[in-house]
């Protein structure tokens, strides 16, 4: 960091409970216990970061998602929108050269009044870098980055017992840089398949960094795969809107691109294209053309530059 001056994760805070946020603010002087425990999780977090900011400086890292207008956000995968997100100004965006996906890390500051969101004050990381040391304007750009054919297989299966993934290397070997797909009907166990694959893929291939993305999912299913695999698990439950189910899968290839522009070797899982292209279909503007099953040709677009991003 720039700065030697001691710093407090908002992150971490946001995930402490509510009992450690009592303790918390017993720590830095807020006595009326009585009344901090009648409040919100929320409304407690806010009065201990107005304290605490004027004590030590504020720090958190977040995955920057910019908007049309220009300026952005740095999202947290582990939480809903707006919980705990920190606002960007453009200025900082243009200065940096940054992109949709880039890991920021930066001191923030506690919302003012009338605000809504924390805000950046300094950016400290880029991606795990110091900003001195990344070369933002000479980064290679995705799009413009040669595909080639698989060279590199991924194994999969990681136990005896386990013929599963076993089968899939025998079949239908996967390698770095290589689209798969499963196809079945509802309840033959798809995901129990992909967090199958997940396990393989940390086991045997540890340098890969593993992202999955749940769409549309149930709740305790999102909280069952976010238990079970150790990566960074983007999801929106069935019960959001088509819009943030859309906005979480574009944040997580974004995120996945700009790993792949860094050298690394990222692979996704997607539960499911079925109900990404679902949620497209309802999102995007209507073409007045329809398919069968009711699929508009302009919902198609967006999955299949999801699923064309392996390369």
């Amino acid at each position: 960091m720039a700065t030697t001056q001691k710093m407090l994760d908002v992150t971490e805070m946001g995930a402490k409970s509510k009992e450690e946020l009592l303790g918390l603010a017993s720590d830095v002087g807020l006595n009326d216990t009585t009344a901090l425990a009648n409040l919100h999780k929320e409304d407690l977090l806010s009065r201990l970061f107005q304290v605490v900011s004027a004590q030590q400086a504020l720090v958190s890292t977040g995955i920057l998602e910019i908007m049309d207008e220009g300026y952005g956000f740095l999202r947290q995968i582990a939480t809903y929108r707006a919980s705990g997100d920190v606002y960007i100004s453009q200025s900082q965006i243009r200065r940096f050269n940054l992109r949709n996906g880039d890991t920021v890390t930066g001191q923030v500051r506690p919302p003012k009044e009338g605000e809504r969101y924390f805000g950046l004050v300094r950016v400290e990381l880029i991606n795990g870098m110091e900003t001195d040391q990344v070369q933002s304007r000479y980064r290679p750009t995705f799009e413009h980055m040669i595909p080639i054919f698989p060279e590199k297989q991924v194994i999969l299966e990681t136990s005896g017992s386990e013929l599963s993934t076993r089968m899939v290397d025998l079949f239908a070997p996967i390698g770095l840089g290589q689209r798969g797909l499963i196809v079945s009907p509802p309840k033959a166990g798809k995901t129990t398949m992909l967090k199958m694959i997940a396990h393989g893929v940390q086991e045997n291939c540890p340098e890969a960094i593993l992202m999955v993305a749940l769409i549309g999912e149930r709740p305790e299913e999102v909280t069952d795969m976010r238990r079970a695999v150790k990566g960074d698990v983007f999801a929106s439950t069935f019960d959001e809107s088509v819009e943030e189910q859309c906005r979480v899968a574009e944040l997580c290839l974004e995120r996945a691109k700009r790993l792949v522009e860094m050298g690394k070797d990222v692979i996704i899982l997607l539960d499911s294209i079925t109900r990404l292209t679902r949620a497209y279909n309802l999102a995007v503007p209507t073409s007045g053309r329809t398919l069968s099953g009711g699929i508009d040709p302009a919902a198609l677009y967006p999955p299949k530059k999801f699923f064309g991003g392996a390369r």
